[in-house]
């Protein structure tokens, strides 16, 4: 299967390369290359891509594929020096439009990645696919359209398949830790102090980013009837925690760490996600990480690779903060576009 993954250069997407070619899927990519200088550890695959912006994409571009991932977006919390409409420009029109043009050049397969943030105010009770989405940002939101735009392409010729994903964790060539537990485990290790930044109460599922890969190249396999236009949490039910749990796990397993006091900041966000759906549908998938594997394989891969507090405070592996500075240095303007370069275009991995 010939598969092309927008933002095969991000936090997911660079994992998902190395998934897809070990099960044998033929593999190119679309990545601007945004966040080019914030590799950490082991080089990553190459593979076929080409830098076209997904806004800008036509349908001749996807004649050769049988499948499109789509992980290119804008990060959650993007907001000044940007202008408003740019989330739902970049993340839901452009995504629309891709669709559209899969369609048209008879791409049968397109997997969304979207996010179990849509739940957004969810509270405390188990929610389902079926569940009222409550989004709490521009992000979720333009998720949320997404969603709805792509259940309505469904038909014989076109298989759209959503995926929320819950909050993710663990080691990746294009690091995150503007994430929950790889954050903490990097404050235990470069500081021996890990502090929730809110009171913690809120619930969240969280997931390693290879089971997320692993379920992507799942459903990119799965007959038609099993999937198509069908929405799945992409989370094991049991690994819904409350975020003080994150931090104290974190300091169970770092040596020599204490966790602080949480502060009195709520969080409107508090969902806890039934993974049951796509449990019963891919019987045979297990998720192979739990958040104490996940804070080991972060711990080790920190230490060995030299981890710094200014890393950990810095904005290399911060998506929001690396796009401010990229554009206070001139090097994108507001719309993460290269002044520079007018006709030169990109996607942003996430």
């Amino acid at each position: 299967m010939r598969v092309l993954i927008t933002g095969h250069r991000g936090y997911v997407g660079s994992v998902l390369v190395g998934v897809l070619r070990h099960q044998r899927f033929e593999v190119s990519g679309l990545d601007c290359d945004l966040y080019q200088s914030c590799d950490f550890g082991r080089v990553q695959e190459s593979v076929p891509s080409f830098e076209i912006d997904v806004r800008d994409v036509e349908f001749t571009d996807l004649l050769s594929f049988d499948a499109v991932v789509h992980l290119a977006a804008l990060p959650e919390g993007l907001s000044e020096p940007f202008d408003h409409r740019l989330i739902d420009e970049v993340n839901a029109t452009a995504t629309i439009r891709l669709a559209e043009c899969c369609r048209r050049a008879q791409v049968p397969r397109f997997v969304f990645a979207s996010t179990c943030s849509i739940y957004g105010r969810g509270g405390g009770n188990l929610l389902t696919e079926q569940s009222m989405p409550m989004p709490t940002s521009a992000y979720a939101a333009s998720k949320l359209r997404c969603e709805r735009e792509l259940i309505g392409m469904a038909g014989d010729d076109f298989t759209p398949i959503l995926l929320r994903f819950g909050t993710a964790y663990g080691v990746s060539p294009r690091l995150r830790l503007d994430l929950c537990l790889n954050d903490f485990t990097a404050a235990a290790v470069t500081s021996g102090r890990v502090s929730p930044h809110t009171s913690g109460r809120a619930w969240r599922p969280i997931v390693h980013v290879e089971d997320i890969a692993r379920a992507i190249a799942a459903v990119l396999i799965a007959p038609d009837e099993q999937v198509r236009g069908e929405v799945f949490n992409i989370v094991d039910t049991q690994q819904n925690h409350r975020v003080i749990e994150i931090a104290d796990l974190v300091a169970e397993e770092v040596p020599n760490c204490v966790r602080g006091p949480a502060t009195q900041t709520s969080d409107e966000r508090s969902y806890r996600v039934d993974g049951s759906k796509f449990a019963e549908r891919f019987p045979d998938f297990r998720f192979r990480w739990t958040p104490s594997l996940g804070v080991r394989q972060v711990r080790s891969a920190f230490m060995s690779g030299g981890l710094t507090p200014a890393d950990w405070r810095g904005d290399r592996f911060r998506r929001v903060p690396r796009l401010q500075s990229l554009v206070a240095d001139g090097l994108l303007d507001s719309q993460l576009r290269k002044p520079t370069l007018a006709d030169s275009h990109f996607a942003c991995s996430t």
